[in-house]
């Protein structure tokens, strides 16, 4: 590892980039009820259709990620995936007014308490075009490799109120419902301790002490 780049431990907010931050931050709360964990910030740059990312919510049970779902088609968000079952638990997926793409979902079958909106984790899926070369540059960052199968990698971030992924921008596409085809900007901006830089992907990031 070059000793010259700073090593990531933590990811402290994402910043969503809108033409109205305002009703974008409005959706957020109304919705998710999310805290400063992710921003919306005023911008203008062109992009068009696939921004090469999804934001997911990891729930504890079904019950929640319904809640969360619903309450999300209720402040505005459009339904690409509606809530089904799965292999790996349940789940769906919504696109925000600002254009993002949200993955609601649960590895867990069954509910065990009441519905509420509350969720375990956030996590940020990143679309690499050469995942491989994109885990290299993270790994030389100082991340660790969780688990790492085809086109997939979870990094480990322990402490993290965010959580980060790499998927075959294609495969991550279709995860989502939506076509790969995609340019200009991604909207969005990652502030954590690593520094500021831009990846192979073209994800800028910002450090926190900025």
């Amino acid at each position: 590892m070059d000793t010259n780049v700073k090593t990531i431990t933590t990811i402290d907010a994402i910043t969503l980039g809108a033409t109205d931050p305002e009703a974008a931050t409005r959706f957020y709360s109304q919705a998710f009820d999310l805290d400063d964990r992710v921003r919306t910030a005023t911008t203008d740059a062109a992009t068009d259709g696939f921004r090469g990312y999804t934001m997911s919510l990891v729930a504890p049970q079904p019950a929640n990620v319904t809640a969360l779902f619903d309450a999300a088609v209720a402040a505005g968000a459009d339904i690409l995936k509606p809530l089904a079952k799965s292999l790996w638990g349940f789940g769906g997926v919504v696109q925000a007014p600002d254009g993002a793409l949200w993955n609601l979902a649960t590895s867990t079958k069954k509910d065990t308490r009441p519905a509420s909106r509350e969720f375990d984790h956030i996590v940020l899926l990143l679309g690499a075009e050469d995942v491989a070369a994109a885990k290299r540059f993270y790994v030389e960052r100082g991340l660790t490799v969780g688990k790492s199968f085809g086109s997939y990698v979870d990094f480990e971030i322990p402490g993290s109120p965010i959580g980060l992924g790499l998927y075959k921008r294609r495969a991550l596409a279709k995860s989502a419902g939506v076509s790969p085809e995609g340019s200009g900007s991604h909207r969005i901006r990652i502030t954590g301790d690593g520094g500021t830089f831009v990846d192979p992907d073209g994800f800028e990031w910002t450090d926190a002490a900025r």
